[in-house]
């Protein structure tokens, strides 16, 4: 594990970075978003952990400023998901999901060299086994077993036809809906 870089908070609202030994900006905290540097922000009043608050603080600049990231829709939703049942499940599906985001913009910057319908024909395939995967993990924490779907099992239905199994991952109006 990295060491972690500490950065205190002092009660006049100034962020110190003692690894450098200055007085530093949100907008150097920004910087070391930026280039991946694992850091802590510390409260000097009570040693709390404020990292989210200031990361929080970085959010909202950078979506006043220029461009916002987020619609307004979509943080409705996403306030629609605190205290509730699903939050947690939430949070992991977000965080997955921007994990792979990443990845796939890391991919896609290292296979600028290759031809460009190649390099989207195999991240098309990697991204559609990638989100099966997390679709998966999702159904699993919901308490769906997915081993009984995919074993190729087919139950009769109610007009005793038997059905093709389904996938825990495509359940939609009769047609593939993972994408």
């Amino acid at each position: 594990m990295k060491d972690e870089r500490i950065i205190k908070k002092y009660p006049n609202r100034r962020l110190y970075d003692t690894k450098v030994s200055r007085y530093i900006t949100l907008s150097d905290v920004r910087d070391l978003v930026m280039a991946c540097t694992d850091f802590k922000v510390v409260d000097t009043a009570n040693d709390n952990d404020i990292t989210r608050s200031i990361l929080l603080q970085i959010m909202l600049e950078e979506e006043s400023g220029g461009e916002p990231l987020f619609s307004a829709t979509m943080l409705s939703q996403i306030i629609r998901f605190y205290g509730g049942t699903l939050q947690g499940m939430f949070a992991r599906y977000l965080e997955g999901s921007l994990d792979l985001f990443s990845k796939q913009h890391h991919e896609l910057v290292r296979t600028l060299g290759e031809t460009p319908f190649d390099a989207m024909t195999r991240m098309t395939q990697k991204n559609v086994e990638l989100w099966s995967e997390i679709q998966a993990e999702l159904m699993r924490a919901a308490g769906f077993d997915l081993r009984g779907e995919r074993s190729g099992s087919h139950e009769p239905s109610a007009s005793g036809a038997s059905e093709p199994p389904v996938s825990g991952e495509r359940h939609g109006k009769g047609r593939d809906e993972t994408v």
